[in-house]
């Protein structure tokens, strides 16, 4: 198989994605959004006490602090030391310990059969090389053991955003891959391939009743989400796409806004377990 990361700096990858996600207030998306799904996450993966579990793309541990609470010894690891020291003082303040470490998805820093559930919750999504970080999370899983993944579909809200954004934002690195392919069934099967077996998606739905319309949706994004961030900056001072852009996220968001300003944003659920 080609390596992905042959002509591409990898050091400088990382180095974007680390600034981007550091930018904005992820911390409090991640609160005020998409905590429910680490919950989904934990109980789909049976996370129990003894359990040894590695949460990949951790962010602030939306998914690590529900397992280390279930008596499992948990490690939250994740690119951004921002998001970290955040997630690390979540847990001191809710009285959870597990431990917090550096991470890059495409090269994790553990050995060979290490865990007993290796799981990420919107995180290795977002690697942009998908073989490298898949085959990385099967690595470090036992045989016999546990991996579980939410990933956004590409056809879902979340989906669709990114979707809009995509014309403006500054081009990708060679062999990168598009977050949302995470959540197409065909796509993340492959990129497991034969390492695991017992292989369940759904499609499930997450209900956000945060946004009265779209254009509150777009602003909120706007200033917390750092992939949004990093589209405008990279369109600053062009006040015609900027309009456009503005216009089109907002239209992302009415288009999936119900009567009661509630959205449905879908999500594709994964588990499996190791060869």
């Amino acid at each position: 198989m080609t390596d992905p990361t042959a002509t591409v700096d990898v050091a400088q990858v990382a180095a974007k994605h680390r600034a981007m996600w550091a930018s904005g207030d992820y911390p409090r998306l991640a609160a005020e959004l998409v905590a429910p799904l680490g919950p989904v996450l934990v109980e789909a993966t049976g996370i129990g006490p003894g359990d040894r579990v590695l949460d990949v793309a951790a962010g602030t541990g939306n998914a690590s602090i529900p397992a280390a609470k279930t008596g499992a010894s948990v490690i939250a690891s994740d690119l951004v030391p921002d998001l970290l020291e955040h997630g690390r003082q979540l847990a001191a303040d809710r009285g959870v310990e597990l431990e917090w470490r550096e991470a890059n998805a495409h090269e994790l820093p553990f050995g060979d059969n290490e865990f007993d559930v290796v799981m990420s919750c919107i995180g290795v999504m977002f690697a942009p090389f998908h073989q490298l970080a898949a085959g990385e999370m099967v690595r470090v899983c036992k045989p016999g053991g546990r991996v579980g993944v939410i990933s956004w579909t590409p056809e879902g809200h979340i989906g669709k955003l990114w979707a809009t954004m995509k014309p403006y934002a500054p081009a990708p690195p060679p062999g990168a891959q598009p977050p949302p392919l995470w959540g197409n069934e065909d796509h993340v099967r492959a990129l497991l391939g034969d390492g695991v077996i017992d292989v369940v998606m759904e499609r499930r739905m997450l209900t956000v009743d945060t946004f009265a319309d779209g254009a509150e949706f777009r602003d909120y994004f706007k200033a917390t989400y750092g992939p949004t961030i990093a589209v405008y900056r990279n369109i600053e001072g062009d006040d015609d796409r900027i309009a456009e852009l503005d216009a089109a996220i907002a239209q992302v968001g009415d288009s999936v806004l119900s009567e009661s300003s509630t959205m449905e944003w879908e999500y594709l659920l994964l588990t499996a377990r190791k060869t």
